[in-house]
C-alpha cells in the first residue's frame, strides 16, 4: 500500500499528503483524542484536585499513564489546536490566534481563520491509511465551505461546533453535521448577557438540548458503527469553557455554601446565581462525557486495542477586568487551586497557562498505573500517533514522538526545544530547553518587557526570574527564536534584538 500511495502520489492522482500515509498496522489500533477545553493543570482529581470528583478520568490515569509536564500547543484555543492538527509549533504554525474568519474574508459568517488547503492534518494521513474518521466537539480551524473545513481535513464525519464563538452558548440553535446544520433549540441561549439587579435564576439561561450531550451521543454511534474497522476519533469537547450552562441536577451535586453571592455577568458571559458549583459541574460532565466514551469502547470490544488521550488545549480561564472578583465567565480558579503552584491561566505563556493534564491508556502497551515527568507538547503527537499506529509521519514536523515515553514508562532529555510565539495578549514568547524556560512579554505594547528566566525543576511557580544570571540561556533562546521563527503577516510578533530576517 505504502508504495501504490507513492506511486499514485507521483502520477498526480491523490492529493501529496496521501503518500505519507502508510497501510495501518497488522494489529490495527484505534485512536480516540479527547481534548477538554479550557481544562487547568489542576482541575483533576488524579492531579490533586479535592472539591471536583473527576472518577472516569482517575480510572483512566490508574489504567494508563500520567504525564506531569505536559503543554499544549498555544495558551488559547485556535491556534493550540493547529499546532495539534498539524504537527507544527508556534513558530512556524499556520494559525497562531484567535482571528475570526470574516476579519480574513467578509463571505464567512462565522468560524475562525481557516487553515491552508496545504496544510496537512493528522486526521488526513489516518484518512489515507483506511481509518475511519470523526471529529465530535468543537473545530475552530476554518468555516464549513473553506479550505479549513474539517471534512477537508481528513474527517468523514464532523458534528459539533465549527465556531469557537458559537460554542460560547451550549444551547445553540444549530450544530453542524459537515455541511449541514441541524437543529438543536428553537429558542436558543446566548452565551453573553449582564444582570446587574435582581435575582439571578438558572432557569432563565436553560435551553432544551444542552449541546454536549449530543455530542457525546454522536460519538458513542461513531464508536458502535466503526467497531470493525480501525479508527481516529477526535473529541475537542466544550466544557469547562465559559458560559457555565450546566443542567441543574449537575449544579445541586455540589454545596450551596460554596456560592455566598451570585455572578451577574461583569466579567463576561452568562449569569449564574451559584457559580462554584456551575463551574464544578462543568468539569463533571466533562467526566461524564469520558466515561461514556470509555463505555462505548467497552461496550462495541474494541478498548483493549484503542489508544486513548486525553489533555487540554490550554489552562484554566483568565482572569476578568480589573475591579471585578471573578475570574472570566464567573469562574473561580483561586477556590478550586485550579493551576495548582503554577503561575497564570490561559493566555499567559507561563506554566499555569500552557502546562496541561495529559493521561494516555492503551492496554498491553502503556504501562498501567504510571506517572511520567517527561516533557512534552501538542507539536509532539502528530509523530506519536503516527507512530503508535505504525504509519509514517509527513516530513519537516516539529514535535518528536513520545511513544518511547509511553510504552517504557521512562522519561528522557528533549532532543528539540519547545516554542511558542504567541502574537496576543501582548505578545509573547516563550522556549523551554530542558529544566530552564525564556519568556519574553509585551511584545506588542510600545514598551516590551525583558526576558526572563526560570528554572522549573526548582521553580515551577516562576516565580525567582533568573535572567541576570543566566545569560546565556537567554542567548540560547534567541537562537532558537532565530532558527524558529517563521513570518506570518496575519500573526506578527517581533522581538526585539533578533536578526531583522527573522522577524515577520
Amino acid at each position: 500500500m505504502r508504495l501504490l500511495n507513492l506511486s499514485l502520489a507521483l502520477l498526480g492522482l491523490l492529493p501529496p499528503a496521501a503518500a505519507l500515509a502508510a497501510a495501518p498496522a497488522p494489529e490495527q489500533i484505534n485512536v480516540v483524542f479527547i481534548l477538554a477545553d479550557d481544562l487547568g493543570w489542576a482541575e483533576l482529581g488524579s492531579y490533586g484536585q479535592r472539591k471536583i470528583p473527576t472518577p472516569n478520568l482517575d480510572r483512566l490515569a490508574a489504567e494508563g499513564m500520567r504525564f506531569t509536564r505536559h503543554y499544549s500547543g498555544a495558551p488559547v484555543c485556535a491556534p493550540s489546536r493547529c499546532v495539534l492538527m498539524t504537527g507544527r509549533h508556534l513558530g512556524r504554525a499556520e494559525i497562531r490566534g484567535n482571528r475570526q474568519a470574516k476579519l480574513s474574508d467578509a463571505k464567512w459568517e462565522e468560524g475562525q481563520h481557516p487553515l491552508s488547503a496545504e496544510a496537512v492534518t493528522i486526521a488526513q494521513v489516518f484518512q489515507q491509511a483506511g481509518y475511519a474518521t470523526g471529529a465530535m466537539g468543537k473545530w475552530g480551524l476554518g468555516p464549513v465551505g473553506s479550505t479549513g473545513d474539517p471534512n477537508r481535513k481528513g474527517f468523514d464525519l464532523f458534528f459539533g461546533y465549527n465556531c469557537q464563538a458559537v460554542a460560547h452558548s451550549f444551547f445553540p440553535a444549530t450544530l453542524w453535521r459537515n455541511a449541514e446544520k441541524v437543529p438543536l433549540n428553537a429558542k436558543p441561549v446566548p452565551g453573553r448577557a449582564r444582570q446587574p439587579e435582581g435575582p439571578v435564576r438558572l432557569e432563565d439561561w436553560q435551553g432544551e438540548r444542552y449541546s454536549s450531550r449530543a455530542m457525546v451521543a454522536e460519538a458513542e454511534d461513531f464508536i458502535r458503527r466503526q467497531a470493525a474497522r480501525p479508527f481516529f476519533l477526535y473529541l475537542p469537547f466544550i466544557e469547562p469553557h465559559v458560559a457555565m450552562h450546566p443542567p441543574p441536577e449537575w449544579v445541586d451535586r455540589f454545596p450551596r455554601e460554596w456560592d455566598p453571592e451570585p455572578y451577574r455577568g461583569e466579567s463576561g458571559y452568562l449569569p449564574h446565581p451559584r457559580p462554584r458549583a456551575g463551574y464544578a459541574a462543568m468539569i463533571a460532565m466533562l467526566d461524564d462525557h469520558v466515561g461514556r466514551v470509555l463505555a462505548a469502547l467497552d461496550q462495541a470490544g474494541v478498548a483493549g486495542r484503542t489508544l486513548v488521550v486525553f489533555s487540554s488545549d490550554n489552562g484554566t480561564t483568565h482572569e476578568g477586568p480589573k475591579g471585578t472578583k471573578f475570574h472570566v465567565g464567573g469562574a473561580d480558579p483561586a477556590f478550586f487551586a485550579s493551576t495548582g503552584p503554577l503561575r497564570g491561566f490561559k493566555g499567559s505563556v507561563y506554566e499555569g497557562g500552557l502546562r496541561v493534564p495529559m493521561i494516555a491508556r492503551l492496554p498491553g502497551r502503556i504501562p498501567a498505573g504510571r506517572v511520567n515527568e517527561q516533557p512534552g507538547y501538542f507539536a509532539d503527537w502528530f509523530p506519536t500517533l503516527c507512530e503508535a499506529a505504525g504509519l509514517r509521519a509527513p516530513a519537516g514536523l516539529d514535535g518528536e514522538s513520545l511513544w518511547p515515553a509511553l510504552t517504557t514508562g521512562r522519561a528522557a532529555p528533549r532532543r528539540t526545544p519547545m516554542v511558542w510565539v504567541f502574537p496576543e495578549y501582548g505578545g509573547q514568547v516563550a522556549v523551554q530547553l530542558g529544566d530552564l524556560k525564556a519568556v519574553r512579554r509585551g511584545l506588542r505594547t510600545p514598551q516590551p518587557g525583558g526576558w526572563e528566566v526560570y528554572d522549573l525543576a526548582r521553580d515551577p511557580g516562576e516565580a525567582r526570574n533568573l535572567a541576570a544570571e543566566r545569560p546565556e540561556l537567554i542567548r540560547a533562546a534567541e537562537d532558537v527564536l532565530r532558527r524558529e521563527m517563521q513570518p506570518n503577516a496575519l500573526f506578527p510578533v517581533a522581538v526585539p534584538g533578533l536578526a531583522a530576517a527573522a522577524q515577520p
